[in-house]
């Protein structure tokens, strides 16, 4: 991803939506799109509803407001985390390499890293990946795969696979 590459953050959490928690995570991966130079196309904080969750990608990623949306939270094994299952409705193409990456270069220090249920995939021309709630966790999960984001938008948009 190039310095004009947009990113949109949906952080997802029953607590921050009701104005019970600080968005820490959302916080700490918007720093460090910043730092990788990526620009902030949108913001928003969802509760941990499927459908709500579900319409924002969908609206965010049909209405081409960024070249990646992540995700941050919802991905574990709590009767609430739904966010996979919300995008798994929105993609057109699955990429499950990505969220095998996170949990394979996260999980050598931090093993419950493999009960994230992360996910990410491509609708229409905008890449969408799930990362995990912890600050902590969603920055190293980001980290263990921006250098393959580039490539990965690129070749969404035409670009050839060089």
């Amino acid at each position: 991803m190039t310095a004009q590459s947009r990113v949109a953050i949906l952080t997802v959490s029953d607590g921050v939506a009701r104005g019970e928690r600080d968005d820490v995570s959302g916080v700490a991966v918007e720093k460090r799109c910043l730092e990788l130079g990526w620009s902030l196309a949108a913001k928003e904080t969802l509760a941990d509803d499927h459908d709500e969750i579900l319409d924002s990608l969908t609206r965010l990623a049909d209405g081409r407001t960024a070249d990646l949306i992540l995700t941050v939270g919802g991905t574990g094994l709590g009767p609430r985390d739904v966010t996979p299952e919300a995008t798994a409705g929105t993609l057109e193409k699955v990429i499950p390499a990505i969220g095998e990456r996170m949990r394979a270069v996260t999980g050598q220090n931090f093993p419950r890293a493999y009960l994230s249920r992360a996910i990410a995939g491509v609708r229409g021309k905008t890449l969408i990946v799930n990362l995990p709630g912890n600050p902590k966790g969603a920055v190293d999960c980001l980290d263990a795969i921006a250098d393959l984001l580039p490539h990965a938008v690129a070749m969404i948009n035409g670009g050839g696979h060089d």
